[in-house]
């Protein structure tokens, strides 16, 4: 059922609003962490971060979404507590997902990130590694130093594992000739899924939710990050690059196999032949080539499946959701933030 404009309209201010707020509250708590912990990797972890320029000099960049932070803050308040009970939480989560794409940007030779060069692109490979291990390590402390448990720290440490057996799958399908639609959704569930269900399942840990609750929590943040996998799938075809900071048609360059691409090949149509044929080329892509390859997956109905899919798995986060019986504001800021990640434009 289409959503009125006004209510789309409410719900895209309302999600803005709340990850402007996750920013606020887990930019400090991220400087202090890093800048009290490293030492040889405080200059690349302050660039990857945004306060820092290539030459360590002071800088503001954009920072990134703070996507996991805000859905870690409104889990908090659906399982009936308040935010900033799940500030430690929400700053671990933030760390993990910063280690992530500091390597797959290297794994995938993404040059940019955030509006700027990534931080392998301007600071070198081995720079890249360190600062995302040193990121992945502090998000532990994160935890640790709150005096979080043992159900805290497990979920913490589980994300990571599926999330690195996820990018594994991503990066064994290209070279793959032929992957299925169900492959990808699974590698989607572990390369993203992963982090936004650790990321609910600790906002309703720190609120006290029991595990009965964290467990439907982790299954709506995992069906959202398939959904939100998809979107960001779609927005490298038909995405533009002055909003979302890479390049347009990166994958199709580089012949990745996301869900849009994998439809369209599968499509038996001339379009999803003409596609195979372009992706069997050998050598480097011309633009003229990403362009057409990206006009041949609409056409051969990828970004319209692809799309249904992402509105499939958007469902199944909402059914998970509504068994937690969730506190109202908590609800509204879930279902708000559901709705921003999956029709965005960055």
């Amino acid at each position: 059922m289409a959503v009125p404009a006004p209510a789309v309209k409410s719900l895209e201010r309302t999600g803005h609003r709340l990850l402007e707020q996750a920013r606020l509250r887990v930019q400090p708590q991220l400087r202090e962490r890093v800048e009290g912990r490293l030492t040889h990797n405080r200059a690349g972890a302050g660039y990857h971060l945004g306060w820092l320029d290539g030459h360590g000099r002071p800088a503001k960049a954009w920072t990134g979404k703070a996507v996991r932070p805000a859905l870690c803050f409104a889990a908090a308040e659906a399982a009936g507590g308040c935010a900033g009970e799940a500030l430690p939480e929400a700053v671990a989560v933030q760390l993990v997902h910063d280690f992530s794409v500091t390597h797959d940007d290297l794994i995938d030779e993404d040059r940019m990130r955030r509006h700027r060069p990534a931080l392998w692109a301007a600071l070198g490979m081995p720079t890249a590694v360190l600062c995302g291990d040193a990121l992945l390590s502090l998000a532990f402390t994160a935890l640790t130093d709150a005096g979080r448990g043992g159900r805290a720290l497990a979920r913490l440490a589980e994300a990571p594992v599926e999330m690195i057996e996820g990018e594994a799958l991503d990066v064994a399908f290209e070279r793959r000739e032929r992957v299925r639609p169900g492959e990808y959704t699974a590698m989607a569930a572990a390369k993203t899924g992963a982090l936004m269900g650790c990321a609910c399942a600790l906002g309703t840990v720190a609120a006290g939710g029991d595990e009965r609750r964290a467990r439907l929590m982790a299954a709506f943040g995992r069906h959202l990050g398939v959904a939100f996998q998809i979107t960001d799938d779609l927005l490298g075809i038909c995405g533009r690059q002055e909003v979302t900071g890479k390049p347009v048609g990166g994958d199709i360059a580089v012949r990745k196999k996301t869900l849009p691409i994998l439809i369209a090949l599968a499509s038996a149509t001339a379009e999803g032949e003409e596609l195979a044929g372009l992706y069997a080329h050998r050598g480097e892509l011309s633009p003229e080539q990403v362009a057409r390859a990206a006009h041949l997956v609409g056409q051969a109905g990828g970004v319209r499946a692809a799309r249904q899919e992402r509105d499939r798995e958007l469902k199944l986060a909402h059914a998970a959701l509504a068994e937690t019986a969730p506190a109202p504001a908590g609800r509204r800021n879930l279902l708000a933030l559901a709705h921003l990640l999956t029709h965005r434009n960055s």
